[in-house]
């Protein structure tokens, strides 16, 4: 997972548990990740939605390059449950976001 920090999935974390508040902060947060950053995020959201294991992370990351069609602000906006997944990626990949979100609040 070296395409983006903790940190910068944290941050995306706190913004989507308070989107209606934040959704402009977090479009404009996500706008200046870089693709792979961009795509480590789709990634990680993916396996914590269960749509990929992660041992699939190459396969994932792949098709989040490969599919990035729609910006992706649009897209993890548009996405029901998106701190939950994101943590549970995280969770997956054995990393605790809590801390580094505690940090941010």
């Amino acid at each position: 997972m070296e395409q983006i920090s903790v940190r910068k999935v944290a941050a995306v974390i706190v913004m989507a548990r308070e989107l209606e508040r934040a959704e402009g902060e977090m479009r404009a947060f996500i706008d200046r990740m870089d693709e792979e950053e961009q795509a480590a995020l789709v990634t990680i959201m993916w396996i914590g939605r269960g749509a990929f294991e992660v041992d699939d992370w190459d396969e994932a990351y792949a098709t989040a390059m490969r599919e990035a069609t729609t910006p992706t602000a649009d897209y993890l906006i548009g996405t029901p449950h998106l701190a939950d997944h994101l943590e549970a990626g995280l969770e997956a990949l054995g990393i605790s976001a809590t801390d580094e979100e505690n940090q941010l609040m």
